[in-house]
Parts: C-alpha cells; sequence; structure tokens
C-alpha cells in the first residue's frame, strides 16, 4: 500500500509539474516529468514483485502463523480502496504513461488483495497455510512482464525513439508521394511525452516545383492528418544537402554541413 501511494504521489507530482509551460531553457516544456515518473513507477513495480517473490520463497521455507481473520478483513478493504482507485485511472491510463504506470501500480495490488482473500479463505477452512506463498508467486509472476512492457516504453520515449505503431520507411514513403517530392532525408520522429510526437526531415523538391511554401503546406497536412503530428520541421532544398549521404544528423558532415544547408535551404518551418 506504501508503494501504491507512493506511485500515485509521483504520478499526481508529475502531472503537475508537465503542465508547466515551456520557457527559454526547456523549449519543448516539461512534459518528459511524466515519461520518468512512468520509468521511476515501472523500477518501482518490478522490484516490488521481486520482493513478493523473495518473501514467497522465505514463507515457503519457513511458514509463519497466518490470522487468517485479519487477513481477510484487510485484503477487503484494501480491494475496495483499489477499485475505486483503478476507477479514478481507467480514463487516462490509455493515453498516458505515466497514468498507465499508476494504473498499474494498482492493478497489481488490486490483484494481491484478490490472493489474500482467496487465500485467506482457503487457510481458514483447510489450513494450508501454502497458499498465501503460491498465491504471491502467481502475483509476481503475473505484474513482471507487464512492468517490463511499461518500462520499455518509457526508455523509448525517454531515448527518443519512433513512437510505437509507426513506421519510419512508411512515413518517409508517404512524403516521397506528395507530388512534388522528389526525395527525403534525415528523417527523425520522435515522442516527447505520450500522445505528443515531433518530426524533423529534409525534403528535395523537384525541378518543376514553383510554389515551395505550397508543397511545405501539402507535406505538414499529410504529417497531421495521417500520423496525427503536429509538431514538424521540414527544410525545403533544391539539391540534397551532405547529411543526405550520411542518413544522419550524427555523421561526420554534421560539424561542416552549416554551409551547405544556407546554400540549398529553400524554407525552413
Amino acid at each position: 500500500m506504501f508503494t501504491d501511494t507512493a506511485a500515485l504521489a509521483i504520478s499526481l507530482a508529475a502531472i503537475r509539474i508537465g503542465k508547466r509551460p515551456a520557457d527559454s531553457e526547456r523549449t519543448f516544456g516539461y512534459y518528459r516529468f511524466e515519461i520518468l515518473a512512468a520509468a521511476f513507477n515501472a523500477i518501482l513495480l518490478f522490484l516490488v514483485a521481486i520482493y513478493i517473490l523473495y518473501e514467497a520463497y522465505q514463507r515457503l521455507n519457513n511458514p509463519p502463523e497466518i490470522q487468517s481473520g485479519t487477513m481477510l478483513l484487510v485484503a477487503a478493504f484494501g480491494l475496495v480502496v483499489n477499485l475505486i482507485s483503478m476507477k479514478l485511472l481507467s480514463s487516462g491510463k490509455d493515453s498516458s504513461l505515466n497514468v498507465k504506470g499508476a494504473y498499474l501500480e494498482v492493478w497489481s495490488d488490486m490483484l494481491g488483495s484478490i490472493g489474500v482473500i482467496i487465500g485467506a479463505l482457503v487457510i481458514r477452512y483447510t489450513g494450508w497455510s501454502w497458499v498465501d506463498s503460491a498465491i504471491a508467486v502467481a502475483i509476481g509472476l503475473w505484474v513482471l512482464p507487464r512492468t517490463w512492457t511499461l518500462l520499455k516504453a518509457s526508455m523509448n520515449v525517454l531515448l527518443e525513439g519512433v513512437p510505437e505503431g509507426l513506421g519510419i520507411a512508411e512515413v518517409k514513403d508517404a512524403i516521397t508521394r506528395i507530388p512534388g517530392v522528389d526525395s527525403v532525408h534525415d528523417l527523425h520522429v520522435w515522442s516527447i511525452t505520450s500522445g505528443k510526437a515531433s518530426l524533423t526531415a529534409h525534403v528535395v523538391q523537384r525541378e518543376d516545383v514553383t510554389d515551395a511554401q505550397a508543397l511545405l503546406t501539402s507535406i505538414r497536412q499529410l504529417i497531421a492528418s495521417k500520423y496525427d503530428i503536429h509538431h514538424c520541421t521540414i527544410q525545403i532544398e533544391t539539391t540534397p544537402c551532405e547529411q543526405a549521404v550520411e542518413e544522419h544528423s550524427f555523421g561526420p558532415a554534421a560539424s561542416h554541413d552549416h554551409a551547405g544547408h544556407d546554400e540549398h535551404e529553400g524554407e525552413k518551418r
């Protein structure tokens, strides 16, 4: 219950901090606090699951005396609290990794409460004290893979990976198919936080294009409508810059590509 309370407090604090407006030092704002909170809660839940498995092992080797009546009452109260918490968090768990982390914490504790209730009833009427440890192992093994999924998703955002479900090759192909586009290079897509993606790309226009602004508008409209990405920076070029050869902005050309950009840049938004 302490870890649940801590997880909810961390998630709430991250949401409040994440709402702060962008400033001159953090031009993207404070959205990443929510991802940091999600990653922290995933690690916390992972440690709790490992601890549960360890305690179950200890109890199997040295079974303690179990007061099934008290066990049942505490678990029933915990179940009610967890169900209320899950109801409050359910609406935002699919749109925010931060809320999903808090939801998973409460969900795992809800399962724990149900397991304890079942274990208390079985122990009360059969005396099988090992049931308590068996249920704990089942809960720990159920939580671990889901915790790993949450941690993996959080790390993908922190490492500025491509948002899940979005293929970089597909995006590049869609832009290339726009009339007037000759080629696309130095394409980057990443998430700032849950549901907020950004995109940058260099687009080489065809020789017959006379209105670079109209081409830029077409590209932005496609990215917004098809991929729901509304924060993008597109650089229109008449000929490919040096980054087209390097394919990334992290290669050797990155240190001396500014002259090439200035020469070939037609429009930047």
